[in-house]
């Protein structure tokens, strides 16, 4: 065949020497030793961090006393509870806020609290506590307001509730401004004076920290607490937030909730997507449950998202479930809409640093959008509405380009701002946009030339030859992936194609001789390789291994990314080898 360039860029971490001590209790927990790179590079360095991977979920949940202003949280909400004042709880519309959202008001219930939740409305109070919420918390009567995923931004609306003698709690994960708002608490992980080990929360995480914190003392509150775990793992998962840590164990928590005791709300979601509980994972978080959750509140209402959630009545649960998937289903009819006529004008930007555009679109659908273009143009993008006022913008990100930094930058020309360094939204006036536009682009561009291929993260580089159950096995061990901890990518030299198909939906299926063995690949959306690819080639390949029951044998599969000729993975080895060298301060030949 003619050479076959890969159309990623593939990139193995740098090897580097592994710890005696880590080493020692790799073999006491009998985790494998080529296991121990793949963990390495994704921040498990100590025994410390390889227990809390692979030990019992329970250990790895850190003391949510340690939580900045815990204690002041604590002791507001001890007060409203002998007082009988009543509490209004805000949370954000995504599937992150709602999630967090459900858990503080089951907690605070439980507590013995009258909590009311709040939902907000994207297009007309967009991200943030918001001026009314704190006027329906006074007419209510309501004297706390506890917000979820949010509030740290708020100066403005926490000191408009505190000068009508409304104390407000934030609970929240996102890095704070330079000034804070006049809370009675802020309980925020990436706070300056935190002393909590896990900044990585998601904002249902800390929520879940928090109802461990205030039930703690209450005959059935820890267990009742941990049994909320299943809301925080969907919105760890739909928050992208990285599953190690604090919150590989509350995905692990959260899962075995959600396949023996599924609540009401959650199941009827399931089997509206047509999934067994027995069968979820977190892909099937990411990619049935989170979508659906947001869909609603994409659309218009989210409130419905937050009924299910704490509906207790499984037939008004069904009912909800089937409303959240229509919702879905309309949500990607109008998405692929929008997102036609953004390419279109994405593809004028070709050529520069980011894409930035804008157009009347809803503000509900901006972000997905952004997220596809900065897959296919492999550069940040930032998509604004020009549908409200003042406009409304969404960010995601390509090649570790901080948002977040970028947004605090452009800070000026926003009336509000806020988000990750992977994803980010703002406020702003129509006639600041070509302002905007100019210094992002200028942002882009300091931080150097985009690749035009996506990079493709390698784990680990096996000949064909050992390609097999045991490798298979080993991986299986990082489960549950997700964020932060994703399948393994393993890179196979050694294949030679013995058959070539094109698949319906634009596939490609292949067979591979390792040996004299052969087994099966499928190439999901690379219709390319089919015409690339002959019969008789030698192939390297990047791929997720896995396996399929069929006639009650087990094959190994291989779903693969990437392929390439030859001599394609030695060169990915050798930069490897070469940063490492760099890394260690060795001359580089």
């Amino acid at each position: 065949m003619s050479e076959l360039e890969p159309a990623y860029r593939w990139r193995l971490p740098p090897p580097g020497p592994v710890d005696p001590e880590l080493a020692s209790a790799a073999r006491e927990l009998a985790v494998p030793e080529r296991l121990l790179g793949i963990l390495s590079a994704r921040g498990v360095h100590t025994p410390t961090d390889l227990t809390a991977f692979f030990g019992p979920p329970l250990s790895a949940l850190h003391d949510p006393r340690l939580l900045p202003h815990a204690d002041a949280f604590r002791a507001r909400l001890s007060v409203a509870a002998s007082r009988s004042e009543r509490v209004l709880v805000f949370g954000d519309f995504d599937a992150d806020g709602l999630t967090g959202l459900a858990i503080m008001t089951l907690a605070l219930r439980r507590l013995g609290l009258d909590a009311s939740p709040y939902v907000p409305s994207r297009l007309e109070e967009g991200h943030g506590l918001s001026l009314r919420a704190v006027e329906r918390a006074h007419s209510d009567g309501r004297t706390v307001i506890v917000t979820v995923d949010c509030g740290t931004s708020s100066v403005a609306e926490v000191e408009a509730a505190r000068e009508i003698g409304i104390d407000v709690l934030v609970t929240d994960h996102h890095h704070p401004p330079s000034v804070l708002p006049p809370a009675a608490a802020i309980v925020n992980p990436h706070l300056a004076a935190s002393r909590y080990p896990e900044p990585r929360l998601a904002g249902s995480g800390v929520a879940l920290k928090l109802a461990q914190l205030v039930l703690a003392a209450q005959v059935g509150g820890p267990e009742f607490a941990l049994g909320l775990a299943d809301l925080a793992a969907i919105g760890t998962v739909a928050d992208v937030a990285p599953v190690l840590g604090e919150n590989r164990a509350i995905a692990r928590l959260g899962l075995d909730s959600l396949r023996s005791a599924c609540r009401p709300g959650l199941a009827a979601l399931l089997r509206s997507a047509g999934v067994e509980p027995a069968r979820v994972d977190l892909d099937t978080v990411a990619f049935a449950v989170a979508p659906r959750l947001n869909a609603v509140g994409r659309l218009g209402d989210a409130g419905a998202a937050l009924r299910l959630l704490l509906e207790e009545s499984e037939q008004e649960a069904e009912r909800l479930g089937s409303e959240l998937n229509e919702a879905n289903l309309r949500r990607r009819e109008l998405t692929a809409e929008v997102l036609d006529e953004a390419r279109r004008d994405a593809e004028q930007m070709i050529d520069g640093p980011a894409v930035v555009v804008a157009g009347a679109w809803p503000v509900g659908i901006i972000g997905v959008v952004a997220g596809r273009l900065a897959e296919t143009h492999n550069r940040p993008v930032v998509v604004l509405s020009t549908a409200v006022s003042p406009w409304r913008g969404s960010a995601r990100t390509a090649n570790g380009f901080d948002l977040a930094a970028a947004f605090a930058d452009c800070r000026d020309l926003f009336e509000r701002f806020g988000g990750h360094p992977a994803a980010a939204g703002c406020s702003l006036p129509g006639d600041r946009f070509e302002a905007f536009r100019q210094r992002f682009l200028a942002l882009a561009a300091a931080a150097g030339p985009p690749d035009p291929r996506p990079e493709l993260a390698v784990d680990i580089v096996v000949h064909a030859n050992d390609l097999g159950y045991a490798l298979h096995r080993e991986l299986a061990l990082l489960a549950p992936t997700g964020p932060g901890n994703p399948a393994p990518m393993v890179g196979v030299t050694g294949l030679v194609v013995t058959r070539v198909r094109q698949a319906s939906g634009g596939h490609t299926q292949l067979t591979l001789r390792k040996g004299r063995e052969v087994l099966d690949a499928i190439c999901f959306d690379r219709p390319d390789l089919g015409d690339g690819v002959r019969e008789g080639d030698e192939l390297e390949v990047v791929a997720r291994v896995g396996s399929r029951m069929f006639g009650g044998f087990e094959s190994l599969q291989l779903e693969v990314r990437d392929a390439a000729s030859p001599g394609a993975l030695g060169r990915v080895l050798a930069a490897s080898r070469r940063d490492a060298a760099v890394l260690a301060g060795a001359t580089v030949p």
